[in-house]
This record gives structure tokens, C-alpha cells and sequence, in this order.
């Protein structure tokens, strides 16, 4: 892709206690792109989505966004762009309504007026698939339906101030712990939200599923023993000769990645 990055890592390496996690790791996120990191579990794939979000801060390296060097967390400046993360576990409030976990940045940091972020919040929901949902509590919606809300926070946008708006979305395993179905459901909106709905048309992607892989990737790296071994397409794929993403994708416990048990 062409022109600059949004998001650029540039000799990124991250240390837990002995363990080398990320080895001076380049990476660069465009404009447009669909991005999946894939590899074996504990590899840091998270950890990267983490240092890209700002909430954990690197140990060498450096991180750009939109050509800015980022000094410190996100906690410590604002970004140029706007940055939005899907957790895992959705990391929903259980004690609030689904109105004030998806508007609770607005709620609790912005001017704007009570009905107009339920306004806002609502749109949100509605692009989601939830219409209706506001007034109730996590405890209350399926595990398909809370990866939603925490869809509907990470995108939402606030008409006073553009630059909290997010330009790139971060998934960490989007559909884990979902059953099929429910995956397929998720997938498609990931692709809805890029493309026809247009509410951001970039995000980074931590997946193990081999259908989230394949249905929402267009670009896809591998990541193991801290370094990028494999980039290419998703098309890619099947005809790589690559032993590591064939070893993944065959679920083969003969290969070169280990298998821990």
C-alpha cells in the first residue's frame, strides 16, 4: 500500500521477565488495511495490539502514529488519530447498562448533553445489530451479543472533538469462545464496519480461527519466537511454502513450531 502509515513500529521489543516476547519488530499499519496477526499462543500477538493502543509501553524501540513519535502511554498525550480495541472479554462494566458502558467516555469526559449521547450511543448499537439493547446489563446478553457492545464502544465518535474519533479499530480475538454461528456473525460485521458502513476503514486483527483468518484478513503476518516470519495475502494461505503456516494451518503436531504441553 502507498502513502504514509498510520501506525508504524519501528524496532519494537518486549521482555517478561526472562522471556524475550517481541525481538525488534517492524510493522506498518496503512491506511485501508485489513491486518491479521496469527501465530501460536503466547507469542505476543497481544502484546503487540497492546503497545499499538498505548496501554503498554514498549521496552526498545520506537512507535509512530500518523509520523508522530509517540512519548509514553496514551494515558500521558492524545494520539493524532483516534484508536479503538476490542478485548477479548468484551471488558464490559457489569453494573452499568449497555447505554453507559458503550457512551462512557462521552459520559464521563465530554460537554456533550445526556440525550445526545444516548443518541449517539444508539446509532451505534444500531450499526452493531442491537437496536433496542440500551437499558439492559451484560448479565443479561449472550456472548455474541456482549462482543457487540464492546464493537459499539470502540467505535463510538464524538461529534465535538474529531480527533477522538477512532481511524483504526484493534481486535483481540474477536470471536473467541463463540460458537460458529456466532462467529460468522461477528466476522461479517467486522467487514461491515470497514467497508459498507464506513466507520473505520483500518484495524488489526489477533485471531486463532481458522474462519475469522480467512474471512476477515486481507493481510496476514506470522508471529513466533518474537519475530514476523511470514507475510503474505490471505489467498496466500494454501500455497505458501512457508512450514510454519502450513504446520498452523493443518493443526500438525509434527513441525517446526513446538508443541507445549
Amino acid at each position: 500500500m502507498k502513502g504514509e502509515p498510520l501506525i508504524e513500529l519501528k524496532g519494537i521489543s518486549k521482555t517478561f521477565g526472562q522471556n524475550t516476547i517481541l525481538d525488534e519488530i517492524d510493522l506498518k499499519i496503512h491506511p485501508g488495511e485489513a491486518l491479521v496477526i496469527i501465530g501460536p499462543s503466547g507469542t505476543g500477538k497481544s502484546t503487540i495490539l497492546r503497545i499499538v493502543a498505548g496501554l503498554l509501553p514498549q521496552d526498545a524501540g520506537e512507535v509512530y502514529v500518523k509520523g508522530e513519535l509517540r512519548q509514553g502511554l496514551i494515558e500521558d498525550r492524545t494520539d493524532p488519530i483516534g484508536i479503538g480495541m476490542v478485548f477479548q472479554q468484551a471488558a464490559l462494566f457489569d453494573s452499568l447498562t449497555v447505554d453507559e458502558n458503550v457512551g462512557f467516555l462521552l459520559y464521563q469526559h465530554s460537554k456533550l448533553a445526556h440525550p445526545k449521547i444516548r443518541q449517539l450511543v444508539e446509532e451505534k448499537l444500531e450499526m452493531v445489530g442491537l437496536k433496542g439493547v440500551a437499558d439492559k446489563y451484560p448479565a443479561q446478553l449472550s456472548g455474541g451479543m456482549r462482543k457487540r457492545v464492546s464493537f459499539a464502544r470502540a467505535i463510538m465518535s464524538n461529534p465535538d472533538n474529531p480527533k477522538d474519533n477512532p481511524d483504526v479499530i484493534l481486535y483481540d480475538e474477536p470471536t473467541a469462545g463463540l460458537d460458529p454461528i456466532a462467529s460468522t456473525v461477528i466476522e461479517d460485521l467486522v467487514r461491515e464496519l470497514q467497508s459498507q458502513q464506513g466507520v473505520c476503514g483500518t484495524y488489526v486483527m489477533v485471531s486463532h480461527q481458522d474462519s475469522t483468518i480467512r474471512r476477515t484478513a486481507d493481510r496476514i503476518l506470522f508471529l513466533y519466537r518474537g519475530k514476523i516470519q511470514w507475510e503474505g495475502k490471505v489467498e496466500e494461505i494454501d500455497t505458501t511454502d512457508n512450514p510454519l503456516v502450513r504446520q498452523f494451518f493443518s493443526a500438525s503436531v509434527s513441525g517446526p513450531i513446538k508443541v507445549i504441553d
